[in-house]
């Protein structure tokens, strides 16, 4: 039997991750701050990657353990820089663990992200492809992969990294959606019973952009892990297609019976700090579940989105190659997942 320690387990990138190997029959032990209940296959680990004690006593007891996804981040803002050190730290003591203590280890995946390109600088090379060149440091990504290189030279185990970008998932109480936040926002427009308009710059709402589905992911995550091709390499994996706001913009529209209105860049993280009120009129008007906006919508990561104003494009030919062929509708897969929210009773 596979048995994947997961760390992050909690997370926007592994959430679906566990659900998949659960359901595939693999044993997962989820490593996370806040534990949950255990279900089915799956347990969970209380660990603070930080603490390198910590790891190896959360790891002592799973000698099984055969496969290892990294999906954890240090705590960071939207934007630029990122705590290089503590990336670096927290994925060390957690190889340090499992070579220690998981004498059976056959492969350990590191997720990284579109900011590997320096998407986060601004306008790059388009697609990007996985042997791009590498912007000025630092970048904890390119620590991370670094480090994984080196531990695994000469090592039986294997390695492999993944690069998605902007997650999306039907996933109730994480306010770092773009779903999530897209349905409140309009949500928030239609009671203050104005049009729809495109909160971010121009030239974003005419650009290509991508985004990646959460359950595509786990399921890459996952090929990636076992197939013979992936090892030791490095792998873009988005929807597999590209859209425009443009063209989705009044589909959401429509999904809210509003009307699409105009191009205003505004920041949302100002323009929504006085609009919990008018949030709860909206629970109370259609019977939602009690909820602060707060835990809906993270602004300040849909302005960063939207005001970028450029292409931002992945080539997912190499993973095709390895032989992972799964895409995704970005288009559907928005109304779908608003779709699920609006059932769920948390959109209106």
């Amino acid at each position: 039997m596979n048995v994947a320690v997961i760390a992050g387990a909690t997370g926007a990138v592994a959430s679906r991750l566990v659900e998949h190997l659960d359901a595939s029959g693999w044993e997962v032990v989820g490593l996370c701050r806040r534990p949950r209940p255990a279900h089915g296959r799956v347990r969970y680990v209380g660990v603070d990657l930080l603490d390198g004690a910590s790891v190896a006593q959360a790891l002592h007891g799973e000698p099984k353990a055969t496969h290892v996804f990294y999906s954890a981040r240090a705590k960071f803002g939207e934007g630029g820089l990122e705590n290089v050190e503590d990336n670096v730290a927290m994925l060390r003591n957690v190889l340090d663990a499992a070579e220690a203590n998981c004498p059976g280890l056959a492969h350990v995946h590191l997720v990284e992200g579109g900011k590997w390109y320096g998407q986060h600088l601004g306008a790059y090379p388009t697609p990007a492809k996985e042997d791009d060149e590498r912007h000025i440091p630092p970048n904890f990504y390119y620590d991370q992969e670094d480090l994984l290189r080196s531990r695994q030279a000469g090592k039986p185990w294997a390695w492999s990294s993944s690069r998605p970008n902007v997650i999306c998932d039907f996933a109730p109480g994480r306010a770092r959606n773009i779903i999530s936040i897209v349905g409140a926002y309009a949500a928030i427009c239609r009671e203050l019973g104005v049009r729809l308009d495109f909160p971010g710059h121009p030239h974003q709402f005419r650009s290509l952009t991508e985004v990646t589905d959460a359950g595509l992911l786990a399921r890459g995550l996952a090929f990636m892990a076992t197939a013979p091709a992936c090892r030791n390499q490095a792998f873009n994996i988005t929807n597999g297609d590209v859209f425009r706001w443009q063209r989705l913009w009044p589909r959401i529209a429509a999904a809210f019976k509003m009307t699409p209105g105009v191009v205003r860049t505004i920041t949302l993280a100002d323009w929504m700090r006085d609009k919990d009120p008018v949030w709860q009129r909206v629970t109370e008007r259609h019977g939602l579940r009690l909820s602060r906006l707060e835990e809906i919508a993270q602004w300040t990561f849909a302005d960063w989105l939207f005001r970028q104003t450029y292409d931002i494009v992945s080539s997912t030919t190499k993973l095709r190659r390895a032989g992972f062929h799964e895409a995704v509708d970005t288009e559907e897969m928005f109304l779908e997942q608003l779709a699920r929210y609006r059932e769920a009773r948390i959109l209106p």
